[in-house]
């Protein structure tokens, strides 16, 4: 699999079947593609493509996972809003069973586990779980346990829990669909799911200010729409349209703000630089003096933004609600 790189974020290539099809072969030949079965063996390769992009996904996380422990109280004051949102919006129970999804070094697991009931966090990643594990101990929390796996493969029987979380995992799920099918399959009927993704770029100044940057000085190509990536769920009703899809009810969507208070633009572009694998990705294709070009013009886009140098940035996530 080819890595792509759009103008906010590295994104690993995902496309459709029908989409793989149209590009490998063009709608005239699929009659014949499908008398011949070559269809099946594009169905083997599209598996064999998601694989691919899960082991990526996978490594590339736990690459980067001391970069989020080191940050992880500037990003989870960032993310909170967002995190307090889904809580209210699943409302937790002290006999609930939950299930948080991507829920990275924990949040907002520990949160609905403050709630009582019992709390599994889940990752693709086993070293973001890991800082999962050692947070909870440090903090006392015992009604969490935590589980590595694939959203498109839960390990849960059929009606499972009594509701799920994620925050900010959706975007980056290869087959979203499949994986909010997976989401309602171990979800007990009445049961309720809340997910945040990220709004649009026009509204997060937060990542285009380093990510707009790189593209315009890179000329970095754009990836498939389909593609994984920041933005990918930004248009309103795309998520709320795959869980009506997958037979939820009572869907909902909320608008949340957020503020990334990194005070400096040295905090802001170290942070950014460690915690964001899309953003190393692009820059470790640079020169050294490309590289600090693109610093040098961060921290001007930064300065003229805030002129005062207190560099808070507002953001804007989307957070879907849906019952079974």
């Amino acid at each position: 699999m080819k890595l792509l790189i759009n103008r906010v974020l590295f994104s690993y290539l995902y496309l459709q079947k029908s989409v793989l099809c149209h590009a490998l072969f063009g709608n005239s030949y699929l009659p014949t593609l499908i008398k011949f079965n070559v269809v099946n063996q594009i169905e083997i390769k599209m598996e064999t493509q998601l694989e691919e992009i899960r082991e990526l996904q996978k490594a590339s996380w736990d690459k980067f996972s001391p970069g989020w422990k080191k940050w992880d109280k500037l990003m989870m004051e960032f993310l909170k809003p967002v995190g307090d949102e889904i809580v209210r919006s699943i409302n937790p129970k002290n006999t609930d069973f939950v299930l948080d999804i991507a829920g990275g070094t924990g949040e907002p697991g520990f949160t609905i586990a403050s709630k009582g009931g019992m709390v599994v966090i889940t990752d693709l990643s086993e070293k973001m779980l890991e800082i999962t594990k050692e947070y909870a101990k440090e903090r006392g929390i015992k009604n969490i346990e935590t589980r590595a796996c694939d959203v498109c493969e839960l390990p849960f029987a059929d009606n499972t829990f009594d509701a799920i979380s994620c925050r900010f995992g959706f975007m980056f799920f290869p087959d979203m669909l499949l994986a909010t099918k997976e989401m309602v399959r171990v979800l007990k009927p009445g049961g309720r799911i809340a997910v945040a993704v990220w709004n649009g770029p026009e509204k997060n100044f937060w990542v285009t200010a380093i990510g707009g940057t790189i593209n315009r000085n890179m000329q970095l190509s754009p990836p498939s729409p389909e593609a994984p990536g920041m933005f990918r769920c930004a248009k309103e009703g795309l998520i709320r349209g795959l869980f009506q899809q997958a037979g939820l009810k009572n869907t909902s969507e909320k608008e949340v703000a957020g503020k990334l208070n990194s005070g400096t633009a040295d905090v802001y572009w170290n942070m950014m630089t460690e915690v964001a694998a899309p953003f190393v990705a692009a820059l470790s294709q640079a020169d050294d003096a490309m590289k600090e070009k693109i610093k040098s013009e961060v921290y001007q886009a930064l300065a003229e933004k805030y002129p005062d140098g207190n560099i808070i940035i507002d953001s804007s996530a989307i957070v879907i609600y849906g019952e079974k």
